[in-house]
């Protein structure tokens, strides 16, 4: 598997613990959009799109299933989110 593409969108708000969302293509030929990037009390981390259930809980509509796939998310999306943000203060 191989990340081909990384979207991202800086959110407008600076105040908000939501930084922004980034949208995912995987080998040319798979799309996850939604996905949040969230600012932690451990930092920038990403959070998979979710919709709420019936019970109230919220639950991933699709994520990786290894903490290695999971982190080769993490670090693409975040990769692009820093390039965004140099690139948004640089002007």
């Amino acid at each position: 598997m191989k990340i081909t593409s990384v979207n991202v969108r800086i959110a407008e708000s600076a105040d908000s613990k939501m930084k922004g969302i980034a949208s995912v293509i995987v080998d040319d030929c798979f799309a996850i959009h939604d996905i949040r990037i969230i600012d932690g009390e451990k930092g920038l981390f990403t959070a998979m799109p979710s919709r709420k259930t019936s019970s109230g809980e919220y639950r991933d509509v699709a994520h990786p299933i290894t903490s290695d796939c999971r982190q080769l998310f993490n670090d693409a999306i975040l990769e692009e989110y820093n390039k965004q943000l140099q690139s948004k203060t640089s002007e």
